[in-house]
């Protein structure tokens, strides 16, 4: 009985010792789970009831593999109304084989090397005089701006906009910036 106890102490304690690791940055619940920040961009963005389509669209362009990577990575991750906005089949088409360079252009248009967490892209805004300009892994640009002291927006190449829903999802490999909106890039 005493090492049956034993073994559950020490279970236990290895368990939490565990969890501590994962919690070293306060985890933050999306899509109804804690993302844990001792897990991969992937491994965190699965369990996300909201990005089941980007964690779709990342599968069909064959982007898992990279962004399980080392990184640091930045992950503007649009949320699955961000997707579901888009005109009418946009999505069903961009999913087909034929079109996985095209996707994999538009995925990689969310995500910059380095782990910009809101402090630092704060920073880099107000060092650009209220904008801060981003290259993107795909080579695109996007524009950022505060919108009011804790509200941060995005801008693509076409113009349109996606505000900052969720900030500083801290990954073992980055941090993902929940947005509202599907950036495009230009071509």
């Amino acid at each position: 009985m005493a090492s049956l106890l034993s073994l559950a102490v020490t279970c236990g304690l290895t368990l939490n010792s565990v969890h501590a690791a994962d919690m070293s940055h306060d985890s933050v619940m999306v899509g109804g789970q804690a993302m844990m920040p001792g897990k991969d961009i992937i491994d965190n963005a699965v369990n996300s009831a909201d990005h089941t389509t980007l964690v779709a669209a990342v599968k069909a362009a064959g982007l898992v593999d990279t962004l399980k990577g080392k990184g640091p990575f930045t992950v503007f991750a649009p949320v699955n109304s961000a997707f579901a906005a888009l005109p009418a089949g946009t999505v069903d088409t961009l999913l087909k084989p034929a079109n996985k360079a095209t996707l994999s252009h538009i995925l990689t248009y969310h995500v910059v090397a380095g782990k910009l967490d809101m402090a630092t892209l704060a920073q880099q805004i107000k060092a650009g005089g209220g904008k801060a300009e981003l290259t993107t892994v795909s080579g695109g640009k996007l524009w950022v701006t505060m919108n009011g002291p804790h509200n941060i927006t995005l801008k693509d190449e076409k113009g349109a906009t996606a505000d900052i829903t969720t900030y500083d999802v801290y990954q073992s490999n980055g941090v993902i910036q929940v947005i509202d909106k599907v950036l495009m890039p230009k071509s």
